[in-house]
């Protein structure tokens, strides 16, 4: 593997054009100052929010600055993860995300102050024509009541964020900065660099040696700084505990959906439908390892290829054009859109020294969509990029069509829109195959998405619930323990035909979006949702294609659960996920009728 490039030698072409959010530094400066100078004005409307007008005003006061302060930290951030070791916007990060505490704190008082207000009063906002803006927030306010403390309370909590962001950033710190993996021997026995960005690269190869020794190598890394990496983890769960607590919720899984207004069934089935279909994932790891001709399937033996000698090389270039010919069943207008994003600087596309590891779609209301890659040339970086676009399209089509706290969509919808474009090009790519080696290719492909996506983040989601309540009673989440719970849940999904190899304990470690709990399920919904969305735009078209778009456009403009429901997807109940393992089951019986 190449010695990686430093950020000032990548090519400009390579890279996201940051100068949309603000031409230069002293830009964000000024931008920075502006808002600092509208905060000072916010607190003349305190103890006035009881008219229809100050509440108009207000409002759209705090979707001002709430915009502008979302925009001086997407550009902070998004420097810092071209290259996390940069001091400059380490800085500017932290001084971002204090402004972000600074309005919270400000802007504290509205929420309890509307809601101290009679229930008629509330209605008759909700009512006004002059309000139809915000009538969803007004909604959504008076749903939260029992939730929402009083003023005095509400500032000291708004005061803690910056403390509540503590564990994720140490990790993240530990993780990108910190970490170095030792060098370990390639196919040909020479000495390679171990980076996060290559570790799969090194799982995907075809020698078992290889996958073994960078399998290995990762573990022991992060096994040297279990007790660290436990202690942020424990005190990220502990922080959650605080918050639903403090904010008077059963538990921290029902202050986690409350937000989205999911129902816990939507949780629980989750879980519940994929235990009972681990048999199908048992099948998966049983022809697995007869592909692979192996006496015993090991952990690292899970993105190995199943194809001998099948290669897909996929430049970036013919990523894009893949991608395209791919989303054709989108009609027109989405194409157009896209082709935008590849040709004006939306996207950051290979990795460099001190790069963010993985992939996002991240932006500000008011500009474009931005997405990060660590691209390499192969089919699973196609993907991402397929992916990553869907999430960059979702907020494109819903800021264009929305006002700014409308525009915004849950984190629940966010992964419907970016699988539906992976599940259309993997549609097409399967039926444009003639090579039976290829189309195996490709099956395995799609399967392997059904691991990741359904049965890894469903588990890992089963393991976020089983850690919060075992804190919630009073137990510790020593290195020990969690790796416990962690290896038992790998030995039930993988079921008899997995050699579980002890190391696979360390892997909640690594894992950033437990920083981000009751996240991953998201990942698990979204996919089976996305399945459904692809299979009637396949067999419907334009209908279809109608309801798809109108779901782009609703961003959060109403529950997650409406706004799926209204494009022709019901996930409250199990059967949106019975589907997908459907589609899971049709693809196994497939790859068993191609190895007969």
């Amino acid at each position: 593997m190449d010695q990686l490039l430093n950020r000032s030698e990548v090519s400009e072409d390579h890279q996201w054009n940051l100068q949309d959010l603000y031409a230069d530094q002293s830009n964000w400066d000024q931008a920075y100052a502006d808002v600092q100078k509208k905060l000072s004005t916010v607190t003349n409307l305190e103890g006035k929010l009881n008219t229809v007008k100050s509440v108009k005003e207000c409002f759209t006061l705090e979707d001002d600055i709430s915009n502008h302060v979302e925009r001086l930290y997407v550009y902070a951030h998004m420097h810092h993860d071209e290259d996390t070791t940069n001091p400059t916007y380490q800085a500017l990060t932290q001084k971002a995300k204090k402004l972000s505490v600074d309005a919270n704190e400000a802007l504290s008082f509205v929420t309890p102050e509307i809601l101290s207000l009679p229930d008629d009063k509330l209605d008759a906002f909700i009512a006004d024509s002059a309000l139809s803006d915000f009538k969803f927030t007004l909604q959504e306010m008076k749903r939260e009541k029992a939730h929402v403390l009083t003023k005095t309370e509400e500032a000291l909590l708004a005061q803690v964020g910056n403390l509540s962001q503590a564990p994720q950033t140490i990790f993240g710190m530990i993780n990108n900065a910190d970490m170095k993996f030792p060098k370990i021997k390639d196919e040909n026995g020479k000495e390679v660099e171990l980076t996060h960005g290559s570790y799969i690269q090194y799982l995907e190869s075809p020698n078992r040696e290889v996958r073994s020794r960078a399998f290995k190598a990762v573990y022991e890394t992060y096994a040297k700084q279990k007790n660290t990496i436990a202690a942020t983890l424990s005190a990220n769960v502990n922080k959650n505990i605080f918050y639903s607590r403090v904010r008077k919720y059963p538990s921290v899984l029902d202050m986690s959906l409350y937000g989205d207004n999911i129902p816990k069934e939507v949780y629980t089935n989750l879980i519940d439908t994929i235990h009972e279909s681990l048999p199908l994932l048992h099948r998966y790891m049983k022809l697995r390892k007869k592909l692979l001709g192996v006496d015993e399937l090991h952990m690292y033996d899970l993105f190995a290829p199943l194809v001998d000698e099948y290669k897909m090389d996929i430049t970036y270039e013919e990523a894009k054009k893949t991608i395209k010919d791919g989303l054709k069943p989108l009609g027109e207008d989405y194409l157009s859109a896209l082709q935008t994003g590849y040709d004006q600087g939306w996207i950051d596309i290979y990795e460099n020294e001190g790069k963010r590891t993985g992939a996002y779609s991240w932006g500000a209301y008011g500009t474009h969509p931005y997405v990060l890659l660590n691209h390499k040339d192969n089919l699973n970086s196609m993907f991402t990029l397929a992916h990553e676009m869907g999430h960059a399209l979702h907020s494109y089509y819903s800021d264009n069509a929305l006002k700014y706290r409308d525009a915004q969509y849950t984190i629940f919808l966010a992964e419907v829109a970016s699988t539906t474009n992976e599940a259309l090009l993997m549609d097409y790519l399967l039926k444009k195959s003639t090579d039976p080696k290829e189309k195996m290719y490709l099956l395995t492909y799609y399967a392997d998405q059904f691991r990741t996506t359904v049965f890894r983040q469903t588990m890992f989601a089963e393991f976020e619930k089983l850690i919060h309540e075992h804190a919630e009673q009073g137990e510790s989440l020593t290195p020990q323990a969690l790796s416990d719970i962690y290896y038992e849940l790998n030995l039930k999904y993988h079921g008899p035909d997995m050699t579980v190899d002890k190391d696979i304990g360390m892997e909640w470690a690594r894992i950033p979006h437990f920083y981000n709990s009751f996240y991953v399920y998201k990942y698990a919904t979204g996919f089976s949702a996305a399945t459904s969305f692809s299979k009637q735009i396949l067999e419907e078209g334009q209908p279809a294609v109608d309801r798809y778009l109108g779901f782009l456009k609703s961003g959060g403009s109403d529950y997650s659960i409406n706004i799926l429901s209204k494009a022709g997807v019901d996930m409250s109940s199990p059967q949106p996920i019975r589907d997908a393992m459907g589609v899971f089951e049709q693809l196994i019986t497939q790859m068993e009728q191609l190895t007969k």
